[in-house]
């Protein structure tokens, strides 16, 4: 084992026996020798586009097995195999149709070398899977370059994360073929001998751009389905009545649950990063929904305890489940636990079937426990925000706003994570902090004030919704007359904690967003060398002290 994906790996170095996240020895070599096999879609996959040859359900399985090897969404070893073993039928169908268009056109067999990751063939016992993941995991080969490794697995883990949000789309019928491509192509990237540091680092920079247009087509997918997020007080206590509550990011299966849940007369509560989804109009509808409990996924343990009703994940931020909740859990998509109950996935564009949820709420009968009272707001994403540029454009000049800080991005268990709301109460009154993903729990409950009706934490949403700030900051920069962001009254000090914050921060680096600050720790997969460039060409920070920091951002540094 040799993972160093997130921001909590070990000694910040990376997790070599079993993971901070959970994750065991196994899992994590067959999350390897998934990533493996992808690579080896993707090289067939690739070769046939130059043919226009395609094949949707390879595209979608690659970007589904890149997101199943994200951090907390799956812990059942017995579905990586299932998925290994279907990574072999998708990759001999795209290579039959790939060598049976290359004999139509050049009328002679495919001769060129072909990678290990495209023909290594398997009965499929886990025993041999095991086997062969040592073989081709991060530090398997222990002469390569230690930059080119930094920067293939920097590109490895910022496709994860752009992967997540095409595959969310894709649920609610988005497609990008261009994002599919490129995936599959810069996927394979990484096991070309051809490409070096330059052209890895190329890769790194053009993958952040096409996370951007990723993150594009989710909020087109979202609002298109859904409606624009508004602002909305959103209820933090409890009501009467069996309960389910669902985590996660998987609005699709939001919809699903409340439809069903709604003529049972089970109430629904949000958690998490389920917590924007009270701000867009279509689930307003539901009487059943009743508001948020909790906060970021890693209180799900204390919180959950306390739920007294069913618990659904369905994304990524599953933790180790204890023994007082774990058979009041249940998995679906992606996300999986060793004998946790799964909801299985739709067939023929039916619904899933979250019955089993209801009627366990039902029975449980119980109200859940409360953990806090009143409401908090939320809903300003790119559309509201947008809206009020012209008010925003006479608070800056008149002085009422002198300063915007993102700190969008990620919570974590680590106690160094307490510089984030500390810095919140010290930005001055007359800032705004701008926020989405699950970092904004930190803060997103202290009650800031507001700036003339203008709320002094404006929350866009989740994690993917940190597009809606590249937005507005576009925006902002030609109301102003600026060249680039870097020119606005704007902070970027980002918390991150797995490969969704690494895209976002792709993204903004693609846009050439400077000084931005990093946190709690810098990426142990970035290598002293990748790190030095970061920081000359982006003059990339690591955060320090609040009161260091809070500085030399109210100085434009």
């Amino acid at each position: 084992m040799y993972c160093y994906q997130c921001q909590e790996t070990l000694n910040n170095k990376a997790c070599t026996k079993v993971g901070v996240c959970g994750k065991t020895d196994e899992v994590s070599s067959l999350q390897d020798l998934l990533i493996y096999l992808l690579k080896g879609i993707s090289f067939w996959a690739t070769n046939a586009r130059k043919l226009n040859v395609k094949d949707e359900d390879a595209d979608i399985f690659v970007a589904k097995g890149l997101f199943s090897t994200i951090t907390n969404v799956n812990f059942d070893p017995d579905r990586f195999v299932e998925w290994i073993n279907e990574a072999f039928e998708k990759r001999e169908i795209v290579r039959k149709k790939f060598l049976d268009a290359y004999k139509k056109k050049f009328s002679k067999e495919y001769d060129e070398k072909v990678p290990d990751c495209a023909q290594w063939k398997s009965a499929g016992e886990k025993s041999e899977l095991l086997e062969k993941a040592k073989t081709v995991g991060i530090m398997s080969d222990p002469t390569l370059d230690e930059t080119l490794r930094s920067l293939r697995e920097f590109e490895v883990i910022s496709l994860k994360g752009m992967a997540a949000y095409l595959e969310h789309a894709y649920i609610l019928g988005f497609k990008n073929e261009e994002l599919f491509s490129f995936l599959e192509e810069a996927l394979y990237a990484t096991i070309d001998d051809k490409n070096g540091v330059d052209e890895m680092f190329d890769y790194v920079m053009k993958t952040g751009k096409m996370g951007l247009k990723a993150m594009e087509l989710l909020d087109m997918a979202n609002t298109s389905t859904y409606g624009n997020p508004e602002p909305t007080m959103v209820n933090i206590g409890v009501k009467e009545g069996p309960a389910i509550l669902m985590s996660g990011h998987d609005l699709k299966d939001f919809e699903e649950l409340l439809e069903q849940a709604k003529e049972a007369g089970v109430n629904v509560y949000t958690h998490g990063e389920m917590l924007p989804a009270n701000a867009y109009p279509f689930f307003k509808k539901f009487p059943n929904l009743v508001g948020n409990y909790g906060n970021a996924w890693w209180k799900q343990n204390e919180e959950f305890e306390k739920f007294n009703g069913p618990i659904i994940m369905n994304t990524n931020c599953l933790t180790p489940p204890k023994s007082s909740y774990i058979d009041r859990l249940f998995t679906t998509g992606l996300v999986g636990w060793p004998g946790v109950k799964h909801i299985p996935d739709r067939v023929n564009g039916k619904p899933k079937d979250f019955s089993p949820v209801i009627k366990m709420a039902l029975e449980i009968g119980k109200t859940p426990q409360q953990l806090e009272s009143g409401t908090i707001p939320i809903g300003f994403a790119h559309e509201t925000v947008t809206k009020t540029l012209d008010k925003l454009e006479k608070l800056v000049k008149s002085g009422k706003i002198k300063r915007f800080f993102v700190m969008s991005g990620c919570d974590g268990r680590m106690k160094s994570r307490e510089y984030y709301t500390q810095l919140a109460l010290k930005i001055p009154k007359d800032a705004v902090i701008l926020t989405s993903g699950c970092a904004k729990y930190r803060y997103n409950k202290l009650n800031l004030g507001e700036i003339d009706g203008i709320p002094r934490v404006l929350d866009a949403g989740q994690c993917n919704d940190s597009y809606s700030w590249l937005v507005i900051a576009s925006k902002l920069t030609e109301l102003f007359g600026v060249k680039s962001v870097n020119d606005l009254p704007i902070s970027f000090d980002i918390a991150w904690y797995e490969q969704k914050a690494v895209i976002i921060l792709n993204a903004l680096l693609s846009l050439g967003v400077k000084k931005i600050r990093l946190g709690p720790t810098l990426p142990a997969f970035v290598s002293p060398n990748v790190l030095k460039v970061l920081v000359d060409k982006f003059e990339l920070k690591q955060i320090d002290s609040v009161e260091k920091d809070l500085e030399a951002m109210l100085n434009g540094n």
